[in-house]
């Protein structure tokens, strides 16, 4: 009885908090970012390219202190792709059609100056320790913008809900996603991955930031190479629904009630709000995750990280959730799909959790969809956890930080280990919407100081540009 009750407190809260509050204050951020740095997205593109691309290694080497600019891209794009990017993306066409994929684009492209923003101020605001630790993400920056009580409160308030968020709710979720699908697709018992994961996650948890960092700049392009290939072979054998698939995602975008149904205004206003709530939680930009990473990055100053982390939404959302989107849309929407009719939703049977099971079906055969679509969750949930272990660890560490470091980062690790233990045995509708409640909730103090600390990221980017 509880349980069911506070299940639609929670309900209510994230309803409210991501259809109005949260999408109107990180579209503001993004806005508001992309003028005062005279859209740094566009001017300083090439420029993260090529410090992403220009000498990319897949061997960083073991750093002194922190991590390598592309260790840190690549422990912050393992947060950023994860489930959201297959489920989010099928949930934002099913609810708002396809054209819900072009507010996503939009949305992703004020996103990079704000996370550009981000990364520019978690460097700025980071500390390093007499042994060499690097500590820095949005706590830092919040305590700089905000001093005394109201700081701490707010820096405080941040830290509880992320690593409730993502260390402990979060991993749990991801590990259940890993669970269900390997069962699934390859008949293994969930509580045995169960076992695979504590005894993986628990090795590279406790060897700290260099060995996360050896192991995502090595996983988050594989995982990411896999996917585009799959997801390339797809569109090649219905390279003749293309065209049509991309001119779907713009007709759609403004005449959506063509394809979802209801009167104009609604279905706009459907199709605009998926796009735009889907796509934030997909990249991660405004919500304060990502920072933690990219303080971490080696660099001569902080605008080189900034440009870096752009590249990292683009990634996220221009390349792999749109991938995923034109394989749902040229599939299932195009002529003979199951969704091709107004309205066949509800009789398809489909969901947000088969949908690029069934589309990647379509050319690979049911089994072998799944089986692919398995393994890239599998590679997608498996770094999304050792990223927001990371957070969830640096927070713990500011909450507790008149405690040993060691002891503290020892109980937090075996808590998390408990969490993504009991994901692979079961996870129920609560913990997925309080994951997401605190998830919401953590962008509230980020947005915040970002606002406050305008000066300071308009600075960094004058100096860089000397």
């Amino acid at each position: 009885m509880f349980q069911d009750v506070l299940y639609d407190i929670v309900c209510k809260i994230n309803e409210y908090l991501s259809n109005y509050i949260l999408v109107f204050l990180l579209v503001g951020v993004g806005l508001w970012y992309s003028v005062k740095t005279r859209f740094v997205q566009v001017r300083c593109f090439g420029e993260g390219m090529r410090s992403v691309f220009g000498n990319l290694k897949l061997n960083g080497g073991k750093q002194e202190k922190g991590m390598s600019s592309f260790q840190a891209l690549a422990t912050a794009i393992a947060a950023q792709v994860g489930t959201g990017n297959i489920i989010g993306a099928s949930g934002a066409i099913l609810t708002g059609g396809p054209g819900a994929i072009f507010w996503m684009w939009i949305i992703a492209f004020f996103g990079m100056a704000t996370i550009y923003a981000e990364a520019v101020l978690a460097q700025k605001t980071r500390i390093v320790g007499a042994d060499g630790e690097i500590k820095g993400g949005p706590v830092y920056y919040i305590t700089t913008a905000f001093k005394g009580k109201f700081g701490k409160f707010l820096a405080g308030f941040f830290a509880v809900s992320i690593i409730l968020a993502l260390g402990f709710m979060g991993c749990m979720v991801q590990s259940n996603s890993i669970g269900s699908t390997m069962e699934t697709a390859f008949g293994i018992p969930s509580w045995i991955m169960g076992v695979i994961l504590v005894v993986v996650c628990g090795v590279i948890f406790l060897g700290g930031v260099q060995r996360l960092a050896a192991v995502t700049e090595k996983i988050v392009p594989i995982m990411a190479g896999l996917f585009l290939l799959g997801g390339l072979v797809i569109l090649v054998a219905r390279i003749k629904y293309v065209p049509a698939t991309i001119g779907m995602i713009f007709k759609y975008a403004f005449q959506p009630q063509a394809i979802i149904g209801g009167g104009v205004g609604a279905a706009l206003k459907t199709a605009i709000s998926q796009g735009a709530k889907r796509g934030l939680f997909s990249n991660e930009a405004g919500m304060g995750s990502t920072p933690h990473a990219h303080a971490q990055a080696n660099v001569a100053k902080p605008h080189d990280q900034g440009v870096v982390a752009m590249i990292g939404v683009f990634i996220d959302t221009f390349v792999v959730l749109t991938l995923n989107a034109l394989v749902i849309i040229c599939t299932l929407y195009t002529e003979g799909g199951p969704l091709y009719t107004c309205g066949a939703v509800e009789a398809s049977g489909l969901g947000k959790a088969n949908l690029a099971q069934t589309a990647f079906g379509v050319v690979m055969g049911d089994s072998l969809g799944a089986k692919f679509v398995a393994i890239c969750l599998l590679f997608f949930a498996f770094s999304t956890v050792l990223s927001w272990n990371m957070f969830g660890k640096i927070n713990a560490q500011y909450l507790f930080k008149n405690k040993d470091p060691k002891k503290v980062t020892i109980v937090y690790t075996l808590i998390a280990l408990v969490f993504v233990f009991l994901g692979t045995l079961a996870s129920n509708d609560l913990v997925w919407e309080l994951t997401d409640m605190f998830n919401n909730l953590i962008v509230l103090p980020n947005a915040i100081a970002l606002f406050a600390l305008t000066g300071m990221v308009v600075a960094a980017l004058k100096e860089a540009k000397k």
